[in-house]
């Protein structure tokens, strides 16, 4: 690269960005589903087959590891941004599973005859930033030359194998909360088109950037029973995994759900990710639409969400606990959005 080549945008460099670039839903479940199944190990706790955000492997009575894998292609243009945003939602399965992490492995692929190596660099030096934040240091990791840029992270951490949280342990009758507002993946739609004001931008990184750090401290409550974040298969899709998982229904409660305010404009303009759409196929049959309901609101419960917020079901007398550790870290948006009851793994709205 000469110093008269123009230096490419990150977001104009990958056909996809953040959590949207996953593969779609119903295809991975195809390719899962499809695939012989190896015996599996007592002492591998959680493994793929209830979707759940990483893998737990029992070490001693006291002391279990969560080991989880995420990267993906860029949602921002600043390279120490993207970086940053990319670590924080790999550690987020460790957090959702409520365990702390320890530390960390980069997956590095990039254009080195497109991308200059400083930028390269920032993008790292972003993600390292995040995972010594989370104490959790990057401690090696693996690059290719790749065709589009893509950064991410192993994680692992550490968990009390009775203080686990899975997506599979959700009872009739809990409360469910929300972490964090949707919308991201409408932010990231709006910059790709240039639409996306500064004040949104700022919303943006805010949120993709702060850790969910709640996670263990969520797991020493007794009352809570289940967490998951919400990440690429939008809230709906992360839902319909709890409720599948654990053998429950959900109602959401439409007026609750919170929702970024630029992202709710945006998406009545008819702003969208091509990922929800993906989303809605395949949550569709396990979803009891109300009236009246509006493709905006349908395309923001499918929207993916990178770095998103944690989901998590409690007993409903342990709301009050669950929201003060919430806001304790940060997280002031968190609110209840529904409940869970007995029946079909379906999920209606209030």
């Amino acid at each position: 690269m000469t110093d008269h080549t123009p230096i490419p945008k990150l977001t104009d460099m990958a056909h996809g960005g953040g959590c949207g670039c996953k593969l779609d839903p119903a295809v991975l479940s195809q390719i899962i589903d499809k695939t012989d199944a190896l015996p599996i190990p007592a002492a591998l706790m959680v493994d793929a087959s209830t979707r759940d955000d990483a893998a737990v492997y029992r070490l001693n009575d006291e002391m279990a590891i969560v080991a989880t894998t995420d990267f993906f292609t860029p949602i921002v243009d600043d390279p120490f941004e993207f970086g940053r945003i990319a670590a924080t939602n790999a550690l987020s399965d460790i957090y959702a599973m409520g365990a702390q992490p320890i530390f960390c492995l980069a997956l590095v692929g990039m254009p080195v005859k497109t991308l200059p190596l400083e930028t390269i660099r920032l993008i790292l030096k972003g993600g390292s930033s995040v995972a010594d934040q989370a104490g959790a240091p990057v401690a090696g990791g693996h690059s290719i030359d790749a065709a589009e840029p893509f950064y991410g992270l192993v994680a692992l951490g550490l968990v009390h194998p009775d203080r686990l949280l899975t997506n599979a342990g959700a009872q009739p009758g809990d409360s469910l909360i929300l972490g964090k507002p949707l919308g991201i993946g409408v932010f990231s739609a709006a910059m790709k088109k240039g639409i996306l004001s500064p004040a949104d931008y700022a919303e943006m990184i805010a949120s993709t950037t702060r850790l969910n750090t709640p996670g263990p401290d969520l797991a020493a409550l007794d009352g809570v029973h289940t967490a998951t974040d919400v990440t690429g298969f939008g809230l709906l899709g992360h839902l319909k995994e709890i409720c599948e998982a654990s053998g429950v229904g959900a109602v959401i409660n439409r007026q609750d759900v919170p929702v970024f305010a630029g992202a709710k404009t945006l998406v009545e303009q008819g702003v969208r990710t091509g990922a929800s759409g993906r989303v809605w196929a395949s949550v569709e049959a396990s979803v009891d639409t109300p009236a009246g309901w509006t493709d905006a609101e349908r395309d923001m419960l499918c929207d993916p969400q990178t770095s998103g917020g944690l989901l998590v079901s409690c007993a409903a007398g342990s709301e009050a606990d669950v929201l003060a550790i919430f806001k304790a870290h940060g997280h002031q948006d968190a609110c209840v959005i529904g409940h869970l009851q007995e029946g079909d793994p379906k999920i209606g709205f209030g």
